[in-house]
């Protein structure tokens, strides 16, 4: 920063898989737990950070295989080869110079991914008081609470492409095929139909907001039935459903964000992070972890990333002009 090497403005985050320490022959299933006898360091870190977001809390799900050597690595296949037990390590990169501004390591599942990204803008911004005006990222982030989080909480602009499965392949019309109206909270379907919330009142007040964070928008069975346009919309079920996030106004921000040139531009400047991860592997030999446990990944990931920085800064920076030798 003090080089002038940080421009502040644009940040970009992506995560790369790390092999971990343990042979994949060894494992057992995750259901079954540790061993009794199991007492290594790797163990009691594992235990360590059972209630952590970033490795046991990330997600629900129970490890389909467990390695005893180093637990807290996450057997995964995300490579569509093999599966190997592996960690996720992190960067946070300013797009001026690539130069890596934060990195965390954490299980290698997706949920941790977002979990990280947010810790490691806190960080910068407690740290080093920059505030980046916008962030590139791939899908990974583009959930609709990560949105939401970067848009009111850190008043960052997202150029991610917005995690969306409202894509249909039979033909039916898509969401985008249905208007929101503001003023009344409710969709006006390709038919003229209103889609709402509720279509009748209840004696006991219910909330229209699911667990997962979704409205569901549905018209009166009687308009889908007697509709011409039935076939087209909802062939196979009585009545159609559209559903909104709570967070729908940073998912709009996003989506149109990326009509703009400037989304284009981040998004070619965004490979410089997968730049960094192909040197991390094929340069600095850091395809697969020395030590074990997540401290053991956290010391690696670290030393790597400080290493590629210097090496950044020995490229960048001229040395200053030495007299020769008489």
């Amino acid at each position: 920063m003090a080089e002038g090497l940080v421009g502040g403005e644009g940040f970009a985050v992506d995560a790369s898989l790390i092999r971990a320490d343990a042979n994949r022959q060894t494992g057992g299933p995750g259901s079954d737990g540790m061993p009794p006898d199991a007492d290594s360091r790797a163990v009691r870190e594992y235990f360590a950070v059972l209630d952590d977001a970033a490795f046991g809390a990330a997600t629900p799900v129970v490890p389909k295989y467990l390695a005893p050597a180093d637990p807290a690595s996450r057997w995964t296949s995300a490579h569509r080869g093999p599966a190997f037990y592996a960690y996720s390590t992190k960067y946070l990169i300013d797009l001026d110079h690539a130069v890596i501004m934060d990195v965390e390591a954490s299980t290698a599942v997706r949920q941790a991914e977002v979990t990280a990204c947010k810790r490691m803008i806190a960080r910068v911004q407690d740290r080093f008081g920059v505030w980046p005006e916008r962030l590139a990222a791939d899908t990974a982030y583009g959930s609709a609470e990560m949105l939401a989080w970067l848009v009111h909480e850190r008043d960052i602009q997202p150029h991610i492409p917005v995690f969306d499965k409202s894509a249909r392949r039979d033909g039916t019309f898509e969401r985008d095929a249905f208007i929101y109206d503001h003023d009344d909270d409710s969709y006006v379907c390709p038919g003229g139909k209103r889609l709402r919330p509720r279509n009748r009142n209840f004696a006991t007040a219910r909330g229209d907001v699911g667990q997962d964070g979704f409205i569901r928008y549905r018209p009166p069975q009687q308009d889908c039935g007697g509709c011409a346009l039935r076939e087209r919309c909802t062939p196979n079920m009585p009545a159609r459903k559209v559903t909104r996030s709570i967070h729908e106004g940073a998912r709009d921000l996003a989506r149109d964000i990326a009509t703009t040139d400037a989304y284009v531009t981040s998004r070619r400047q965004r490979k410089k992070v997968e730049m960094l991860f192909a040197h991390l592997k094929r340069i600095l030999k850091l395809d697969r972890l020395r030590l074990r446990g997540p401290n053991g990944a956290r010391d690696e990931f670290h030393m790597a990333a400080t290493a590629q920085d210097l090496r950044k800064m020995a490229k960048l920076i001229p040395l200053a002009t030495q007299p020769l030798p008489a």
